[in-house]
């Protein structure tokens, strides 16, 4: 996601007009940003709403409330970070080397995309159905773990990685990623992201490449 613009618009300019997507994105920036600042306890839809550009009931025009806009905004900030490490990556690579750049490219969303990754966090520990369990279950990860299954399984057909279950593999790979970004999201000045990322490439590689 890219930075909410400022509310402040020229006398005289007038305002592009973007589609459904595109309006629907804009609000959610604007959730990321106000969540990022104020927490989520401090989330003020009315400032949510004055951060996109938009009145208030046109928020309400595309989330049925709160929760559901909180609820997109985290499945698409998830998407916007997967995509992002995918993007950086070369899958022409043998997949250990794409397995140790991605752990690379995970650790520096701490300094690249913090506002989004403190956003996410916040609604992640936060949102609640009614009876009070988690609204962001497992689920959300499916999609992902469907893209590390089938990178796992091409190190398998080619040899450089051994046999194991893939789907178990990527719950692990997955589950020590989100761990890797919340030690690194304490901010204590004494991690370095980088080395992070390498020596949990070598702790996963040293169980699952082919010796």
């Amino acid at each position: 996601m890219t930075p909410a613009s400022s509310p402040t618009t020229k006398p005289g300019t007038r305002r592009q007009r973007l589609d459904e997507s595109q309006r629907r994105a804009q609000i959610m920036t604007a959730a990321v940003e106000e969540l990022a600042d104020c927490g989520y306890g401090g989330l003020s839809l009315t400032r949510v709403a004055e951060r996109a550009r938009v009145s208030k009931g046109l928020v309400w025009h595309y989330f049925a409330d709160k929760d559901d806009l909180l609820e997109s905004t985290a499945k698409a900030t998830m998407t916007t970070i997967r995509d992002r490490i995918a993007d950086s990556l070369d899958l022409t690579d043998p997949v250990p080397d794409i397995i140790r750049s991605a752990l690379r490219g995970v650790a520096s969303l701490s300094v690249t995309h913090r506002r989004e990754l403190t956003a996410l966090d916040h609604i992640v520990h936060n949102l609640r159905n009614p009876d009070g369990t988690p609204r962001l279950t497992l689920e959300v990860y499916e999609e992902t773990y469907q893209a590390q299954e089938t990178l796992f399984r091409r190190g398998q057909a080619e040899g450089s990685l051994r046999d194991f279950d893939t789907r178990v593999m990527a719950i692990t790979y997955q589950g020590a990623i989100d761990m890797m970004l919340g030690y690194i999201g304490t901010g204590r000045s004494h991690i370095d992201a980088d080395d992070y990322a390498e020596k949990l490439a070598d702790i996963l590689l040293a169980g699952i490449q082919r010796n």
